[in-house]
């Protein structure tokens, strides 16, 4: 079921899917918990408690953070311990994160905590679950954390009645927005503190949603490439399947058939089925590069649901017999994620590129074969030029980004975290670009609609009739110059939500993800 249609989202006994991530993150779905939920968070606890009360030398239990693993507390300090690691980690700084990002942040620790191997109190999660559902959404700056730690520090100040909140449009302190939604501020007992900021919590979050924005967005490119062959005069014989049947690569083949469906029956095809030879790469190689790009954001994508459904603290509380046991490692590293979320700033990227280019094609009129900028009356009128500026400059900002972040390293905590996945940057990457090529894309199919208008009387394909028909009820065809920047902010919206893609498969089927 597609993200805004989940009203309700339970945790427990089946795995959360990303569709309900993004319901939750994005869409406001409410979260409950089922009784395998609560069963084995409390069962976590009791073990907690039990290492807690026989003084057992656990990390972030009975000993210091970092390289103070070598201090050792007493168990009358626990408390302050806890509360001490969010209070001295809450340190970063910056432009305050997305309501989305922070609610997913969120989700992703009522997922990852309840899967009953960290020990923390259900009362926690239970106050996390109904500040999700209350929509209080903890002010955390964005910038300066290696992996974690920094931001998670800042959410959970408010579990403590601290830090700041949003409720609706008010930025509140923490304990003023638990009043107002008729809870208080809790305790932290032992291991709560390091739980809540540890682990890849926040990595995993960010990634998500990226992962979801980049796989609509992909899908949506395949629809503006089948806009743009056609107003350009493209040849789809490029896309004939024994051609793709020798490359074994089932996405090409993939996006290949998506072509071939998305401008079956169109006037403009049959015309200029032979207008040339071949086309240019932005056309022609269409399935090659979508494809390529599509393989590596789909490979992220499993890796990120398998980061999803893992526990990522530090230590693991795992049962074994009555009296448990504490197992420190670095489940807490997010590297699978910070790579898979690189890899993906790289396939986005790709997409831009040649999404770019075919837009520059259309407004030039030497390739297009259509008026200049595609205003009918330029020189007096510029039409989409500047346009094009925009996808240009997106693009070259994307190649910017697309610089590994998991490749870098710096020492922290005095050489005890002697490598870091610096993930926490991969993930924000992948989130933001997937936003960027949003607007490349969008800046197409703004251009690609307006160049089969020009085109009349040949039609284009029923599928892309419906997309134009679609955009064309708010983006009205351009006869004169206007302020095109509402227009281009509208059909970006269809991109993102979907709408676009939801419009095409109502015409041809299920498409290619």
């Amino acid at each position: 079921m597609a993200a805004h249609k989940i009203t309700n989202v339970t945790l427990g006994e089946e795995p959360i899917t990303i569709e309900q991530f993004v319901a939750v993150a994005r869409h406001g779905a409410r979260v409950e918990f089922d009784a395998t939920y609560v069963d084995r968070v409390r069962k976590s606890r009791a073990l907690v408690e039990r290492f807690l009360a026989e003084n057992r030398l656990v990390y972030g239990v009975t000993t210091g953070f970092g390289d103070n693993v070598t201090e050792v507390i007493a168990p009358a300090d626990a408390e302050q311990l806890q509360r001490n690691i969010v209070r001295s980690h809450a340190v970063s700084v910056g432009e305050p994160l997305p309501t989305e990002i922070v609610r997913a942040i969120g989700l992703m620790e009522l997922v990852g905590l309840g899967e009953g191997y960290s020990g923390i109190r259900l009362e926690t999660l239970e106050l996390i679950r109904r500040m999700l559902n209350a929509r209080v959404t903890p002010h955390v700056p964005s910038e300066g954390s290696v992996g974690y730690l920094a931001p998670e520090a800042h959410m959970a100040l408010v579990l403590l009645g601290e830090g700041r909140a949003w409720y609706g449009d008010e930025l509140l302190p923490g304990a003023e927005a638990l009043t107002r939604i008729g809870e208080e501020p809790t305790r932290l007992g032992c291991k709560e503190g390091l739980s809540v900021t540890n682990g890849t919590h926040s990595v995993t979050a960010i990634a998500v949603l990226a992962v979801h924005d980049a796989g609509v967005a992909a899908a949506t490119a395949d629809i503006a490439a089948s806009l743009s062959v056609q107003a350009l005069k493209g040849t789809v014989r490029a896309y004939d399947a024994r051609l793709h049947e020798r490359k074994r690569h089932p996405e090409q083949a993939a996006v290949a058939e998506s072509l071939r469906r998305l401008t079956e029956s169109s006037a403009l095809s049959a015309e200029f089925l032979d207008h040339r030879l071949q086309d240019g790469l932005a056309l022609r190689a269409v399935p090659q590069m979508h494809g390529g790009a599509k393989r590596t954001l789909a490979q992220a994508r499993e890796v990120i649901v398998e980061e999803l459904h893992s526990v990522g603290d530090n230590p693991v509380i795992h049962p074994e017999g009555e009296d448990g046991v504490a197992l420190m490692g670095a489940n807490c590293d997010s590297t699978y994620v910070g790579i898979q979320a690189d890899s993906m700033v790289n396939a986005i990227t790709v997409l831009a590129k040649v999404s770019e280019r075919r837009t520059d094609r259309m407004v030039n009129s030497n390739f297009s074969e259509l008026p200049a900028f595609l205003t009918p009356r330029p020189g007096l009128n510029s039409g989409y030029m500047i346009a094009q500026y925009t996808a240009a400059a997106l693009t070259m900002e994307l190649r910017g980004m697309a610089m590994p972040a998991s490749a870098d390293n710096v020492t922290t905590s005095a050489n005890q975290e002697d490598t870091v996945s610096n993930a926490y940057l991969a993930a924000l990457k992948a989130y933001r670009a997937a936003r960027k090529l949003g607007y490349v894309v969008a800046i197409e199919v703004m251009c690609a609609v307006q160049a089969l208008d020009l085109l009349a009387p040949l039609s284009p394909s029923p599928a892309a009739e419906a997309l134009r028909a679609r955009i064309r009820e708010t983006v009205p065809t351009v006869y004169e110059d206007r302020v095109f920047h509402a227009d281009m902010e509208h059909i970006t919206h269809l991109v993102r939500s979907g709408e676009l893609l939801r419009v095409a498969e109502d015409v041809v089927g299920p498409l290619g993800r």
